[in-house]
């Protein structure tokens, strides 16, 4: 009876927890997953059941939301590797004993705060063509040939994206980067001195395995956040030019606004939601094989 009660109340403990997720996420899910097998207008109350016609359509028919995909893993590819190597290298450069250290703290964690939009806005007028800061810039500095329409020019319009999104985000891995660098004990580096060992053999056999966990997390997060962001891109091309710069969810919202079939769109949230678990939980896995 004493050990029902104590479970009782850690339950108890759990239950608001429960109940919230259950409330915004478990049952949301489920009636997307229904949704998403009607053809459905958003508008009237007349609801056409088509089963698993729309998950059928997404995967034979429309190239367009597969060329998004393929639009936000590279984005996303860019942001792990530049993105992600940037936040680490400013982060142990801030564990150091260097001068204006938490000026530096500071300076890099203000393009995450900063509103997309805002950003998106100020990127699109420096990137400009015709008459943007960059191009201005690299002509007033003798360099006529590297001038390109940075955002309306396909074959530069995706990386762009890109690389403004890597400096837009890369503060919030440079902030968690930080806090595991922060954790690591300097005894660790004190005893691998006493013993002979150099910077680099420091990082390798201290640094790099006791950071490994923060950086899967940093990963798991950088894959979540990228693969979902959106109005970054409306503001800077709005998916253009040509669908070049599209990503899922702006696929989504066209399904909704443009083309007003709702139905499909939940389709399309269902799928888009299904992959980025099945990306997380691999990256999961082969990152728990490394530690080992």
């Amino acid at each position: 009876m004493m050990r029902f009660k104590e479970n009782l109340e850690n339950y108890m403990f759990v239950l608001p927890a429960v109940a919230i997720l259950a409330v915004f996420y478990i049952i949301p899910f489920f009636w997307v997953f229904k949704l998403g097998m009607y053809e459905w207008d958003g508008i009237l109350p007349t609801k056409i059941f088509v089963g698993l016609s729309n998950f059928r359509e997404i995967f034979t028919q429309d190239r367009i939301w597969w060329n998004s995909m393929l639009n936000a893993g590279y984005i996303t590819l860019i942001a792990l590797t530049l993105q992600n190597a940037l936040a680490f290298s400013l982060a142990w450069a801030c564990d150091r004993q260097i001068r204006l250290k938490n000026f530096y703290r500071l300076i890099f964690f203000i393009p995450p705060v900063l509103s997309e939009v805002v950003v998106g806005l100020v990127w699109q007028w420096i990137l400009d063509g015709n008459y943007g800061l960059l191009n201005h810039t690299l002509i007033r500095m003798g360099f006529p040939q590297l001038v390109r329409h940075w955002l309306s020019d396909p074959n530069t319009a995706l990386t762009t994206v890109a690389l403004v999104h890597s400096w837009k985000g890369f503060g919030w891995g440079f902030l968690i980067f930080l806090a595991g660098l922060q954790t690591i004990p300097q005894q660790l580096y004190e005893a691998a001195k006493v013993d002979g060992a150099n910077a680099w053999q420091s990082f390798k056999n201290i640094t790099f395995p006791l950071m490994i966990p923060v950086t899967v997390l940093v990963g798991i997060l950088t894959i979540l956040g990228t693969m979902q962001g959106f109005i970054l891109i409306i503001a800077m091309t709005d998916g253009g030019p040509v669908y070049h710069t599209q990503v899922p969810v702006l696929r989504i919202l066209a399904s909704m606004r443009g083309s007003s079939r709702f139905g499909y769109a939940c389709a399309q949230g269902i799928t888009f939601g299904f992959i980025l678990i099945i990306v997380s939980f691999i990256q999961y896995r082969f990152s728990k094989r490394a530690q080992h």
